[in-house]
């Protein structure tokens, strides 16, 4: 337990450039506070004294705002940035170095009513290694994310999330050109540096431009027809000497 607390301080120190010293994060982090109860709380849940495993899980929330289930599986550098907020079911796994930022819920999503039917039964997310979280971010259900994906801020997981991948919004979605990047460089809050593709803003400018090629279109066919309606009409027919000779025999 002890080397996989030492992973969590140095997690917290190489993530977070407030960070001074190994001293100052073990007495001053919140964050920290609850993953060191967790811990503790964990390795009774795993005897099976669970009622006191939920008591400390209990004051860890109560100390420090974060509310971890002692069932939760949780890896070694395991980084909660801020912290308030979080909520980690019984049944989530989360991998090796991942961070979360605040207000991040791995939650459930199955119906309250039968919940004896639903005990010992995977209910929450699984986090694979190197996986950043931003803040307010709600991955809901018995769903994968893999590795060194990131997902953004206050975006709402509901399906799995492939290696790599960048998700953002409600329900969350890939960011086109970020589902295969190749590195697995910390992006803080999940989100990478640089402009973002918008899909929605990229479907109105086709939508803008084809509404241009379409008026261009109008333009030229009023031109063609002004300029049919002004043309002069110099045809003399058949017909139309036949209504004069009538005309001339009726006088």
């Amino acid at each position: 337990m002890f080397k996989t607390l030492k992973s969590d301080i140095d997690a917290m120190i190489s993530r977070d450039p407030a960070a001074r010293s190994r001293l100052e994060v073990a007495l001053l982090y919140p964050a920290f506070h609850a993953i060191i109860i967790y811990r503790a709380a964990h390795w009774l849940y795993g005897k099976k004294w669970f009622f006191l495993a939920r008591a400390l899980s209990q004051l860890a929330r109560l100390l420090t705002g974060i509310e971890i289930h002692p069932g939760a599986k949780i890896g070694h550098g395991f980084f909660i940035d801020h912290g308030m907020g979080v909520v980690i079911g019984e049944t989530a796994e989360i991998g090796n170095n991942v961070t979360l930022y605040h207000d991040v819920t791995l939650g459930g999503v199955s119906p309250s009513e039968n919940s004896d039917g639903q005990r010992c039964q995977k209910r929450h997310p699984t986090l694979g290694d190197n996986v950043i979280v931003g803040s307010g971010a709600q991955i809901l259900g018995p769903i994968t994310v893999g590795r060194c994906a990131r997902i953004g801020a206050n975006a709402v997981v509901i399906k799995n999330v492939a290696e790599m991948a960048t998700m953002v919004g409600i329900p969350a979605k890939p960011v086109a050109g970020q589902a295969n990047r190749a590195d697995s460089s910390f992006a803080p809050y999940g989100t990478p540096l640089g402009d973002l593709p918008d899909p929605a803003a990229r479907a109105i400018e086709a939508l803008m431009a084809q509404v241009d090629v379409l008026k261009a279109q109008v333009g030229d066919l009023e031109s063609r027809l002004s300029d049919a309606e002004q043309r002069p009409n110099f045809s003399f027919g058949a017909d139309d000497a036949q209504d004069d000779s009538a005309h001339s025999a009726k006088k």
